[in-house]
């Protein structure tokens, strides 16, 4: 089997797993890292959602193969020691979360969308397309926009 290395939150680590793994259960079960969850395994509802690159991913369905050499995001990461991040903050502010399941890929997928704009139409937030089966949609566009004026 072969080895790869990246770095997961900031530090390198070395997986040995198949090529074809999705990177959720390296990170889940090779690494002990349990933000992102599984929830369809089919890229449908982001409740895996982590960034590669600054970018969101669903981690069930990206190879682990495919980050080899790149910088993976959970969030784990996000905060900068006892500072949450912007877009955490105002989860907490906003009181998001209901069961909390979906919480972490929503907030790894806003992370995405404010590092691409910093002024997000209800149509960009919209586009987001997590699954949230609370359905908070409301308390989530509130924290979007929250954590964006934070962030201007």
């Amino acid at each position: 089997m072969p080895t790869y290395s990246f770095k997961v939150n900031g530090k390198a680590v070395k997986v040995t797993a198949p090529a074809g793994m999705a990177l959720l259960w390296v990170l889940r079960d090779k690494l002990g890292i349990t933000g992102p969850k599984y929830g369809c395994g089919m890229n449908v509802c982001k409740a895996c959602t982590c960034l590669v690159n600054g970018s969101a991913v669903t981690a069930c369905s990206t190879p682990v193969s495919s980050v080899q050499g790149q910088e993976v995001t959970t969030i784990e990461g996000l905060a900068n020691g006892d500072t949450l991040h912007p877009v955490q903050q105002a989860w907490l502010d906003l009181d998001v979360a209901q069961c909390g399941f979906c919480q972490a890929g929503q907030i790894m997928a806003a992370v995405d969308l404010l590092s691409r704009t910093r002024n997000p139409t209800d149509a960009d937030i919209d586009a987001i397309e997590n699954v949230c089966r609370c359905a908070t949609y409301g308390r989530i566009r509130a924290a979007i926009r929250a954590a964006a004026q934070k962030m201007s």
